[in-house]
């Protein structure tokens, strides 16, 4: 099925958006952001938004404020939330779900983390039931931006961390060596996954049978939330 085409209110320009959905819709949706290169529209986006929804969980994805104009150079963290919440505002008003679950790609991902560490500033109309990071941009290639670990000491929801073993940001064992252990936080491997979480051949499964199962494990972990009624 053909995701809907809407647009998500800001207090400046409207944010584009696509509404993925099935016919085994469940009361939970997931509002997904893109990585710092690509906007939602993304193949990895869209693949993996119809792949989740099949699932049962509506999801819409959006585009932060830079893509929307056309630039490259991400916005600061606290203008990436704010759009964050505004797509989730937009998401709750058109499906009308028992809870939000937040889901991202590398950047997307841990913006998707800071609003989970951040219940205070939640201000949808459903509750926050969980968030889930594609390939966590922990350790990034060249000078570090900032800390990418101690908010994720302070999650106040259930939290999953999609990682490849060969993730150039930092694979399973550096999430592990740098965080420690946090209740609320679970890491799924994907062997042999980059940090666009493609597979090599040599694990024996092709990249389009990898993200199937990612999403299905991502849908199952959803699913088993307190909030899936």
């Amino acid at each position: 099925m053909s995701p809907l085409v809407i647009d998500v209110p800001t207090a400046t320009a409207p944010l584009p958006a696509e509404l993925f959905r099935s016919d085994s819709s469940t009361s939970v949706t997931v509002v997904f952001a893109h990585g710092a290169g690509a906007g939602h529209r993304s193949p990895f986006m869209r693949r993996m938004a119809s792949l989740l929804s099949a699932h049962g969980p509506a999801v819409l994805t959006f585009d932060f404020p830079y893509v929307a104009a056309g630039r490259k150079l991400p916005d600061r963290a606290p203008v990436l939330e704010a759009a964050f919440r505004d797509a989730v505002d937009a998401a709750v008003a058109a499906t009308r779900p028992r809870a939000v679950v937040l889901a991202g790609k590398s950047l997307g991902g841990r913006m998707a983390t800071h609003l989970a560490a951040d219940p205070a500033a939640w201000r949808a109309a459903a509750p926050l039931g969980g968030a889930v990071a594609f390939g966590y941009p922990l350790r990034p290639p060249g000078p570090r931006g900032g800390d990418r670990v101690s908010h994720l000491r302070r999650l106040a929801v259930p939290t999953l961390i999609v990682q490849g073993t060969r993730d150039t940001f930092g694979g399973p064992e550096a999430i592990a060596a740098d965080v420690g252990s946090v209740a609320l936080l679970t890491v799924h491997t994907v062997e042999t996954g980059d940090h666009s979480l493609k597979v090599l051949a040599s694990s024996g499964r092709r990249p389009a049978d990898a993200e199937a199962d990612i999403a299905r494990d991502v849908a199952a972990w959803i699913a088993a939330l307190s909030i899936s009624g």
